[in-house]
């Protein structure tokens, strides 16, 4: 599949275009392949709402089943079967590249999250289970959709699912969010974490514990008297005043965190690490009880069913009072909230934007945060996209006057809507097109050489440092032409005007009039040429002289 082009549609964007905020009106699987070069690895956090596959909807996607790469792939895999293709097998070829090319925006401790109901929800476990891995399941969460029942069903269903995976489970920060159902005046928002560590049973024999003269106090004076009847048995009475003990006793009990205690103890009463690196400090209560103490960082306590987050019958009837008419879209709510168990900033990617609800969640969630995230909006109807998806984030952005004549402030921000280009970035000859910036063939060279995106400004010849290796383009003049051809064939001259590296170059250009012991001596590893009039690229390998011809990678 090539890779093709952004083209902006100033008329269809709104506010700043730089801001970072993007809808890309297009073919959700070539739109993919066209931002990768740019975001890859860049994105904190990707929901999509995929089709549910019930039998009911209107197939728009291009992945015809009986199109030869199809047929080929599914011959070579499936078999003979796949003559007699389901619609559950053909919602599996759609999905199934589309998930591949998502992963590989996501940055290391990023997260997805796809809607989906009981039609599909197995096969999709088991597709994000193999592209994604098994170990960087997150949860499958069960939405309450609190909307219209079938009332002739047998059982009622009331729910749909949000599978959620991080693209490295053990990068994905535990989420700085409390379950909205929590009461205000639940343990999770005190300040401190307290759990006695008195714990008998077979694994947490009965042991003694000497605790100094000087251990703290959770109060400021008392007594407790010698015990041999309670949990923990006290060897003598213990004396408290100022918030610490002024008698040393021997404690005896089954513990939870004696190896953590008697560091405590050792250290002169000073905080220590527990098995998961937060720090500890013990106490003694009033009634003789040892607890562990933790500063409460910041609350954390994210649960798998969702429920209060309103309904689609709800937000389609929203969407109606701001002029739109869209069947089932998913509450902002509560993809305000799933983006925001991510981050505080990044971007947000939604491959599947329908109505726009995750560029709305987007720009609700940092008014209520102050948080500094970004959205990609890739839908593929273009009424939609342009009536729909991107109206309604400009109006939300905006501010605008609902059906009853209220006005409905606006969230700021702003957004660039783009096409993708007729033609790809590369020809059939893999010949670069005649049109393209610096910019854009920036962000391809860089991606085909990192597998990142570029986020560079396009203003320098050296594109970055990978591994090591400095990559260079010479490419429509960036060195303010410096001739021959306006600075685009290596020579001496513009070697030498090229930003310096301490180390191996890899240098796109048109053509090298430099032989291979020169650029042996420059450490110049790999002189690659592109050129939007040569109907092929070449490649030099400086290490042994060859010339080795072969086409730029044009997907």
């Amino acid at each position: 599949m090539p890779f093709r082009l952004l083209e902006p549609d100033p008329e269809r964007s709104h506010g700043d275009p730089d801001e970072g905020n993007l809808i890309v009106q297009g073919d959700n699987l070539h739109a993919l392949k066209a931002l990768l070069p740019k975001y890859a690895g860049r994105v904190k956090c990707i929901y999509i709402d995929p089709p549910y596959n019930t039998g009911k909807e209107g197939w728009i996607y291009n992945d015809n089943v009986n199109a030869p790469e199809i047929l080929k792939w599914l011959g070579q895999t499936v078999g003979k079967e796949a003559e007699d293709l389901s619609r559950h097998d053909k919602w599996l070829c759609m999905m199934y590249p589309r998930l591949v090319l998502l992963k590989q925006f996501l940055s290391e401790d990023g997260a997805i999250f796809v809607s989906i109901d009981d039609n599909e929800v197995s096969a999709l476990r088991m597709l994000m289970d193999e592209i994604f891995r098994v170990k960087n399941h997150l949860a499958t969460f069960t939405w309450r959709t609190d909307g219209n029942f079938d009332n002739q069903a047998k059982i009622k269903v009331s729910h749909e699912y949000i599978v959620a995976y991080a693209r490295d489970a053990d990068a994905f920060v535990h989420p700085a969010v409390v379950d909205p159902s929590i009461q205000d005046h639940s343990k999770l928002f005190r300040p401190e974490i307290r759990n006695t560590i008195v714990k008998n049973g077979p694994k947490n024999p009965v042991s003694a514990i000497d605790l100094p003269s000087g251990f703290p106090c959770a109060v400021e004076e008392g007594a407790i008297e010698e015990a041999s009847n309670d949990w923990p048995k006290f060897s003598n009475a213990v004396t408290i005043r100022d918030f610490k003990t002024i008698n040393p006793v021997s404690v005896s009990s089954g513990w939870s965190s004696k190896r953590q205690i008697e560091e405590f103890i050792a250290r002169g009463m000073v905080a220590v690490p527990d098995s998961k690196g937060q720090m500890t400090t013990f106490e003694m209560t009033k009634t003789g009880a040892i607890e562990s103490v933790k500063k409460r960082e910041t609350p954390s306590h994210v649960i798998s069913t969702l429920s209060g987050f309103s309904s689609t019958q709800n937000m389609a009837r929203r969407l109606e009072a701001m002029g739109f008419k869209f069947d089932y879209p998913k509450p902002v709510e509560l993809v305000a909230y799933l983006i925001s168990l991510v981050s505080e900033g990044g971007i947000i990617l939604d491959s599947f934007a329908g109505s726009g609800t995750t560029g709305h969640a987007v720009l609700k969630q940092n008014a209520e945060d102050g948080g500094t995230r970004k959205f990609i909006l890739v839908e593929m109807e273009p009424n939609i996209a342009e009536d729909i998806t991107a109206e309604r984030v400009k109006r939300v952005s905006q501010g605008y006057t609902d059906a009853k004549g209220n006005q409905v402030e606006g969230l700021g921000g702003g957004f660039q809507f783009c096409r993708l280009s007729d033609e790809p970035l590369f020809n059939e000859f893999g010949d670069i097109r005649d049109d393209v910036t610096f910019a854009q063939l920036a962000d391809f060279l860089w991606f085909s050489e990192a597998g990142t995106g570029y986020t560079g400004k396009g203003d320098s010849p050296l594109l970055g440092v990978h591994e090591g290796r400095a990559v260079y383009l010479l490419f429509n003049g960036i060195l303010g032409d410096r001739r021959p051809q306006g600075g685009n064939i290596l020579t001496n001259a513009i070697l030498e005007a090229l930003p310096p590296h301490d180390g191996p170059k890899i240098i796109y250009a048109a053509a090298t009039k430099l032989g291979a012991a020169a650029l042996q001596r420059a450490n110049v590893v790999s002189p690659k040429m592109c050129s939007a009039r040569r109907r092929r690229a070449s490649i030099w390998n400086a290490r042994d002289g060859i010339r080795n011809r072969r086409r730029l990678p044009t997907s």
